[in-house]
């Protein structure tokens, strides 16, 4: 008896599953930029900030930021809304929860000066780009941040790239009020997070000719 997926399941089974591997990509590339100690990244820089204030894990801190960002989309499209899109909820567990594991898996890693820092940072943005990829050829759901962005270009005319923009400084500054705030000093946004918003969309970019031409094994 033949035991081979049918192609018309296969096909969606690999696309969840590079779906997720491409959100354990990405958390590993979070995990590396908290071990740099140079800023995390702007999507992350929330959390980051939130977790330092309450004493929650970064994980935990994401997974309430893009449910909140779910919820929001939710506000802002209304009826227009993309209920396909509610994936979006676990999505947020499974990254949230790997970025707990991905930090407890680099616990013994330091960075002992300033190249070694920048050296992780630089691991981070690379693996956060390469995620991005793998998250965008699954083609199932989007990341809860990119989620807004769209739903907020849908309602208002406004490029994408420029309210993704937009929107990644918007996070940054909240995560250094909320941090000044409670904490009385910036946490988590430093040269670091110039770095990625600037190189992970470049890296992307890269990272996607890779995954394009990997597609047709991957997704055949």
């Amino acid at each position: 008896m033949d035991s081979k997926i049918h192609p018309a399941i296969d096909r969606p089974v690999r696309r969840v599953l590079l779906l997720c591997g491409g959100l354990c990509v990405m958390a590993f590339g979070v995990a590396f930029s908290i071990k740099a100690e140079l800023g995390t990244s702007p999507i992350s820089s929330v959390p980051y900030a939130t977790a330092a204030i309450s004493g929650l894990s970064v994980g935990i801190t994401t997974i309430i930021m893009n449910f909140l960002f779910v919820l929001i989309q939710i506000g802002i499209l209304r009826r227009r809304y993309d209920w396909f899109q509610l994936l979006q909820f676990p999505a947020a567990i499974v990254f949230g929860l790997t970025i707990d594991a991905a930090e407890a898996a680099l616990a013994g890693v330091t960075a002992g000066n300033y190249l070694v820092q920048w050296l992780l940072c630089a691991a981070g943005i690379f693996l956060i780009a390469f995620g991005i990829s793998m998250e965008v050829t699954a083609g199932l759901v989007t990341t809860a941040g990119e989620g807004i962005v769209l739903a907020i270009c849908q309602v208002a005319p406004v490029k994408f790239s420029n309210m993704k923009v937009a929107f990644d400084v918007t996070l940054v500054c909240l995560a250094v009020v909320l941090s000044l705030l409670f904490l009385g000093h910036p946490e988590g946004v430093r040269e670091g997070t110039l770095a990625a918003a600037v190189c992970v969309g470049l890296v992307a970019r890269q990272t996607n000719k890779i995954i394009k031409k990997a597609e047709a094994v991957i997704l055949p």
